[in-house]
């Protein structure tokens, strides 16, 4: 599995993802805590997450490219009633 390198303290584990019929094995990483880490490092915060999104969301190391979690970042109305299960019949 690829890793970013310097930012080991943010790996959250392991998650499977699929690639047409293919299951790949891939790191996920919490980009909060890689945020907090470059902050640690001098970089405010608006100027991490851009960076974040730029430069590592934005690289494509093959199918077998890290994820990214945003574990404070809410993609959805928390009104909004989710069905999870939406398109699984």
């Amino acid at each position: 599995m690829k890793k970013i390198e310097g930012y080991d303290e943010a790996i959250l584990g392991p998650v499977s993802k699929w690639d047409g019929n293919e299951q790949i094995a891939v790191l996920a990483y919490d980009a909060e805590v890689i945020r907090k880490m470059m902050m640690r490092d001098g970089m405010d915060a608006a100027d991490a997450r851009e960076y974040i999104e730029y430069n590592i969301e934005g690289a494509y190391m093959g199918k077998d490219t890290p994820l990214l979690v945003w574990t404070d970042d809410l993609w959805w109305d928390e009104e909004e009633d989710l069905d999870w299960t939406a398109g699984n019949d």
